[in-house]
């Protein structure tokens, strides 16, 4: 569990809340939630439901034991999809994630190279709205093909939980439907399996505690416990693990610190070479749920590409999970019609990024 949310934060004391913003807690900070008992599903997922995971790596190491001083068993390869069947607590390395997957019950993996999924088909629409229709993608992977006269013609490989806008719904020559999805990237279309994405609706854009006033709401990014948390008057309301910007061979990417504004913001980003989230060589489509900080491109985004939130790793952008992305991009302000692919305002939500 990455994420604490208001709920949550309700049952900490201000004292208990200090203490786990100020030590290694912060690291593990779903541990008071534990009992000392090992946690044994997500509560995104509901208990009758096998749990699934998808390989993030190109060689995901499986150990006996959710150690890193264990026996590797065995090797995993990138996109394979495997049944998460215990999670659980290793040992102290690494300090900052100590969440384990035993996957297949055939040995244990480190949490940060596995991607919970799921796998859910949806009714296929009729049609859509006259501005585009914002899906996401509710299964591991679906692969997209750039012409429907040539179904070999493969584009995109689209991954779950990302976004994207379906401009039109066509046909092949065989009957069959497909959506047309516009690269805001590239400025080019493909088309993805229809079954594959769920429309977005409405209600789950809505803006969260749109009575507060715009004042009351502030941000705090914190780059040293890799934390960032969102306060309501003071209070805090949500509380999430992050990945900053970090310092590589090819350069300097720390997420600088000092003062900003949430005042732009995309609910779809293709990021890739160039960007700040992307390194060179990089092409991530579908970046879900971007709040910008900075006019370079420096944001809250949802990352579908790791699941190792607690350490610098990114090139300047505040990587959270999925979740924790839309709630932030529902939070602050402005508030983002459903309609709109991107929002500029010239007024957003503080948000101060310290050491």
């Amino acid at each position: 569990m990455n994420t604490l949310f208001k709920n949550q934060l309700e049952q900490i004391s201000r004292r208990e809340f200090l203490q786990m913003t100020r030590t290694a807690l912060v690291a593990s900070f779903w541990l008071p939630f534990l009992n000392g008992k090992n946690l044994t599903h997500l509560e995104s997922v509901a208990d009758d439901k096998p749990l699934l995971g998808r390989i993030l790596v190109d060689r995901a190491l499986v150990f006996d034991q959710p150690s890193l001083s264990g026996k590797v068993l065995k090797a995993f390869q990138r996109d394979l999809v495997v049944t998460i069947t215990h999670i659980t607590l290793g040992d102290k390395e690494p300090t900052y994630n100590r969440l384990w997957y035993e996957l297949n019950g055939e040995g244990y993996v480190h949490s940060g190279s596995v991607q919970p999924v799921d796998i859910i088909q949806n009714p296929i629409l009729i049609s859509i709205p006259e501005n585009g229709q914002l899906a996401e993608v509710t299964v591991p992977f679906t692969d997209t093909i750039w012409n429907l006269r040539r179904p070999d013609s493969h584009a995109y490989r689209l991954y779950y939980s990302t976004v994207y806008w379906i401009t039109a719904i066509e046909k092949d020559e065989k009957g069959k439907t497909w959506y047309k999805i516009f690269d805001d990237k590239w400025n080019m279309y493909y088309y993805a399996e229809p079954a594959h994405l769920r429309p977005v609706n409405k209600q789950e854009v809505e803006p969260l505690s749109p009575n507060v006033p715009a004042d009351e709401k502030k941000i705090e990014i914190r780059l040293e416990k890799q934390v960032v948390i969102a306060y309501e008057a003071g209070n805090p309301v949500f509380m999430t693990r992050t990945a900053t910007g970090a310092h590589f061979s090819d350069g300097d990417y720390r997420t600088p610190t000092g003062d900003y504004m949430t005042n732009r913001k995309r609910p779809s980003r293709h990021m890739a070479g160039g960007d700040p989230a992307a390194p060179t060589g990089y092409d991530l489509p579908g970046i879900p749920w971007v709040s910008y900080l900075t006019k370079s491109g420096i944001s809250f985004h949802g990352t579908y590409w790791h699941n190792d939130y607690g350490r610098p790793r990114s090139h300047g952008c505040i990587n959270l999970s999925p979740t924790a992305a839309k709630w932030v991009y529902r939070w602050c302000l402005p508030v983002v019609p459903l309609t709109e692919t991107f929002f500029d305002a010239d007024k957003g939500t503080a948000v101060k990024v310290v050491n």
